[in-house]
């Protein structure tokens, strides 16, 4: 996910995608402990994705 789509979210967007975003690094932690999943990138993907997310939420609580 692009900076600048993240950017463009509401606050109530950026909530929103980042339980999606909780919940699939989840799944996929459940999935590679129990099986081969085909790419170990997508958890660190993920990971950087909720980062972005928490980081521009915050920045947006603040100003608001």
């Amino acid at each position: 996910m692009k900076i600048k789509d993240i950017k463009d979210m509401g606050i109530d967007e950026l909530k929103k995608k980042n339980t999606e975003l909780v919940e699939e690094l989840l799944r996929l932690r459940i999935r590679h402990a129990s099986e081969k999943i085909e790419s170990t990138a997508m958890l660190s993907n993920l990971r950087k994705d909720i980062a972005r997310i928490k980081t521009v939420l915050r920045e947006k609580e603040a100003a608001s």
